[in-house]
């Protein structure tokens, strides 16, 4: 079977997807997990029996409730400086008095990443560690079905009133007896009553941030919040205030559970905060931690097989002894200083065998699933393999090989794959103790998951059996060799190893955008030296080039951009016509194209500080976002908008001009409703809205503008095969993304969509037609300008840099499609929109090479397909690392995404392909 390069490409990416959906499937593990809820509510254990004939203990039930009331007041966001220390008396005076006064207690509880809402209240409710995945679901949070705190109560007979963000109503449907789901609440007049029961004000947040405002990643600013209790239960404290301890952000639940009474999540990886209890006796001390330590002793043993030899267990075993022993002689009316001090003493067991137990617990949420992992990464690198085995026949002037199915599925070596394979699949699925997702499957899928890998390996050792045979023919015109490789090539080799290389370290992985920075600065200086030679050694060193380059600019190109003479021209200078001065010029501001090129790159980085090290540091992008400097952030954001309608507008029909305009004008409106912008006769304060209409009123726009494009597209390539009217339908399309993109970026960030089309235009008309690439070498360097233009962007590897809010753009409430694609739209623009521009220029240059979309679509593959093959198996050697969560995680979802993405953009190139097809049957 004969494939054009381009399907070959996309189907590998397809069948990438499947490798990578699998892999992450196994890669982000499911929390550790006790009974389900409806059995969860039970008994509370006894308390340990006595030692000795006839002693029993005189306690079946715990002890009464430490309090009637609890108020939970959760802050978005709220870091512990904003509390604790100088910074307290500036924001939080009044909670800073509370806690000199001396009747709290303060902590710093410790989130885990990811440092986002959903899964921190999953997390201060459950006691347990939200598994990674939780962030993906953090837009539409679904009912919360594992035991928690809030359906303990309920279940309790306790009225829950709830007043808040309703994040908190999706999560616990039906579980308030009075609520309103708002966006923030005021809390004034906490009254304290005297009365037996005193009540709890608990004041915390759900997660910290960074010194730039945002969340989801791991610094300390992130995940260190306050946690105090205040109550006139607790004694008052005397002395100088200390540094409040660390605790863990999961220790909550099991301490609010034990002051209300309640039994402790199952799923409760928590501890028990011993100073909120200290006041109690030393009997109901060492109970309440007794019951915390059986509940996380039996949540060890219903997840680990071997639960008996771990540590924690043992200490708690041995803790629960000297209990035993201790009731003994408490029971036997001994009530001397010696009991207290040996109930000190088991206390300071349970307390050791509670932390080593917490410990081991929370070390499981990283147990994956490797078996899901390894067919995963299996299925990735037989594509890559597969891919690069194809690079002569892809990039070839046919742009198609043939694909032989018959051997390889009919042969013995693919049957006999398929049987190890099957065999080791039901070997692997009956002796796992731990839950396994590939497993789980039907065995029709899983079967075909297997011929799948089999025909893939049987394909590989075809291509290899092919190249080795032709190895060994004489080669009549060697096409490559290493004297043909240009300084370009090199560069492009090199670059693509070196970032590849780097993504084994965690560093390198939080500053990745300095890696994409350096590689275009030095693709840019390389393209100089491009120049300066075509335009200057050529003439000097070889006289015969000049008319070869001059007839070379002039065949099937738009711009004749620069003009060297033959040397045998004896009239040079002595008359000048329009022409020659027009090509003199292209010829300066083409060498000045790669200098121009480097300022923008440089201002751009200066918009937007992003990555880990320097994300802090001020940059121009918050100054012109503060409030003092909105009158200039809205005239940047005019004047953005027009130049994006003069570098767009070139090859539009007039309708898609004015459309364009208005829709331009329709993002100004927008946010000027919303309040980022102003009008210039706007003096006043103007009541600001959602902008729901104006955001509406750009998308109609929008897709009138792709709408358009689509409708030349389809008759190009059904009706009739016309390269210019499928140029201009690309065109469209592509004008109609870019005010999409307009609409969705925040306004201080559309001085980088004025940057990439002006990058863009230059590029084309002054580097890449004058020195003639190939598809190749063009593709990788769209490839490498698109991952530069997702960090100038503000965008990073890590989840706190996500902008959610273009999900919500013109939408009323949330919606799960339209909000996933606006949000991976707008976080992937810089990508897309260099893509879309490349498959425009390979189109353009079909006349040249008609190769060239199919060219540039395996290319393109091939650049996104080395480095998520690699990362998984680097990430799959790191799974332990001490930044494997807050690190390569985040990383790891954003390849995913990304080769999701790649696999739509190839799947657009091949349709726009064709073309090629029918010169090949012709």
């Amino acid at each position: 079977m004969r494939l054009r390069s381009g399907v070959f490409a996309s189907s590998c990416l397809l069948v990438q997807v499947l490798g990578v959906a699998l892999f992450l499937r196994g890669f982000f593990p499911v929390p550790v997990r006790s009974l389900p809820r409806r059995e969860a509510r039970g008994g509370f254990p006894a308390e340990p029996a006595p030692p000795g004939p006839g002693m029993v203990s005189n306690w079946t039930e715990i002890p009464p409730p430490l309090f009637k009331k609890v108020v939970i007041v959760l802050i978005d966001a709220l870091r512990d400086d904003f509390v604790f220390g100088s910074k307290g008396e500036q924001f939080m005076p009044y909670t800073k008095q509370v806690i000199e006064k001396g009747t709290s207690y303060s902590f710093v509880a410790e989130a885990k990443p990811p440092t986002v809402t959903m899964p921190r209240i999953k997390a201060l409710m459950t006691g347990s560690i939200p598994g990674f995945i939780d962030v993906i679901v953090n837009l539409n949070s679904p009912a919360l079905l594992d035991d928690n705190l809030i359906w303990q109560a309920k279940t309790a007979g306790k009225r829950i009133i709830f007043y808040g963000d309703d994040t908190w109503v999706k999560l616990f449907p039906k579980h308030f007896v009075e609520y309103d789901g708002t966006t923030s609440f005021f809390v004034s007049d906490f009254t304290e009553e005297e009365a037996s029961f005193p009540n709890l004000l608990v004041v915390c947040g759900d997660h910290g941030m960074s010194e730039t405002g945002s969340h989801g990643g791991s610094s300390a600013g992130e995940v260190h919040t306050p946690l105090l209790f205040i109550s006139s239960a607790f004694e008052k404290r005397s002395g100088p205030l200390t540094h409040p301890e660390l605790v863990q952000q999961t220790d909550l639940a099991s301490t609010l559970a034990v002051g209300l009474g309640l039994p402790i999540s199952r799923n409760s990886v928590g501890n028990l905060i011993l100073p909120v209890v200290g006041g109690k006796t030393m009997r109901e001390q060492l109970r309440f931690v007794h019951l915390n330590g059986f509940q996380l002793s039996r949540l060890l043993q219903e997840n680990t097989p071997a639960y008996e030899k771990d540590p924690g267990y043992e200490h708690f075993k041995i803790a629960e002894k000297s209990h035993a022993n201790w009731i003994k002689l408490y029971l036997e009316g001994n009530n001397s200083e010696i009991l207290l001090n040996l109930g000190k003493k088991v206390l300071k067991q349970y307390l050791e065998a509670l932390r080593t137990l917490s410990s081991s617990l929370s070390k499981q949420v990283a147990q994956y699933d490797m078996y899901s992992m390894m067919v995963g990464t299996v299925i990735i690198m037989e594509v890559l393999l597969l891919l690069l085995l194809s690079i002569p026949k892809a990039l070839s002037s046919r742009a198609e090989f043939e694909v032989p199915l018959s051997p390889p599925l009919f042969s013995l070596l693919f049957y006999l794959v398929c049987l190890m394979l099957c065999a080791v699949h039901v070997i692997v699925c009956t002796s796992s103790e731990s839950l396994c997702y590939f497993c789980s499957m039907s065995w029709f899928t899983a079967v075909g998951v297997m011929m799948l890998i089999s025909a893939l390996m049987c394909g590989i050792l075809s291509a290899m059996a092919k190249i080795f045979d032709n190895s060994r023919l004489p080669v009549k015109n060697p096409v490559l060799s290493s004297s043909s490789w240009s300084e370009i090539d090199v560069l492009i080799l090199a670059g693509t190893v070196g970032h590849v290389s780097s993504l084994g370290a965690s560093s390198f992985v939080e500053e990745e955008h300095q890696t994409w920075y350096f590689l275009i600065n030095t693709l840019s200086l390389v393209l100089c030296q491009e120049l300066c030679k075509n335009n200057f050694l050529l003439k000097e060193y070889d006289p015969q080039h000049s008319t070869t380059v001059k007839q070379n600019f002039g065949e099937a190109s738009e711009y004749k951009n620069i003009d060297i003479p033959a040397a045998d021209n004896s009239k040079l200078g002595k008359t000048t016509t329009s022409d020659e001065f027009s090509r003199g010029s292209d010829k300066w501001l083409s060498l000045a194209s790669p200098w121009i090129i480097l300022i923008c790159c440089r201002l751009l980085r200066s918009l937007n500080q992003t990555g880990v090290q320097w994300a802090h540091r001020p940059d121009f992008g918050h100054w012109l976002t503060s409030s003092e400097h909105k009158s200039e952030l809205s005239f940047l954001a005019a004047v953005s908008l027009l130049m994006i309608f003069f570098l767009v507008q070139r090859r539009c029909s007039l309708v898609s001009k004015i459309a364009m305009a208005l829709g331009l004008l329709g993002v100004y409106s927008y946010r000027a409703a919303i309040g980022n912008v102003i009008f210039p006769w706007q003096h006043g304060s103007k009541d600001i809205s959602k902008g729901i209409t104006e955001a509406r009123f750009v998308y109609i726009f929008v897709l009138g503008i792709v709408f358009s494009g689509t409708k030349d597209l389809l008759k190009s390539q059904v009706i009739s095969s016309d390269s210019g009217m499928k140029s201009t339908g690309l065109r469209e399309v592509y004008s109609g993304l870019v005010l999409l993109a307009a609409l969705l970026f925040r306004p201080h960030n559309l001085p980088v969509l004025v940057f990439c089309l002006l990058i863009q235009t230059m590029m084309t008309k002054y580097i890449w037609r004058p020195l003639k690439f190939n598809a190749a070498q063009i593709t990788i360097m769209h490839y490498w300008f698109g991952q530069a233009f997702f960090y100038f962007q503000g965008n990073s590897n890590g989840i706190a840099t996500v902008d959610v809010s273009a999900g919500f753009v013109g939408l009323e409430s949330y919606v799960e499609i339209p909000a996933i694609f606006l949000t991976a739209f707008a976080t992937y623009a810089g990508p897309l929109l260099w893509a879309f521009h490349l498959l425009c220029y390979l189109s353009s240059e079909v006349s040249r090479n008609s190769a060239a979309v199919g060219h540039g679509c395996f290319c393109y593959a091939l650049m996104r397909s080395l480095p998520v093959a690699v990362y998984i198996v680097l990430v799959t050697g790191l799974r332990y690392h001490l930044f494997i969560w807050s690190v390569f995680s985040p990383k790891l979802l954003y390849e995913g995404v990304h080769v999701f993405i790649t696999a739509a953009i190839c799947l657009f190139f091949t349709a726009m392909d064709h073309n090629h097809s029918h010169k090949v049957q012709d």
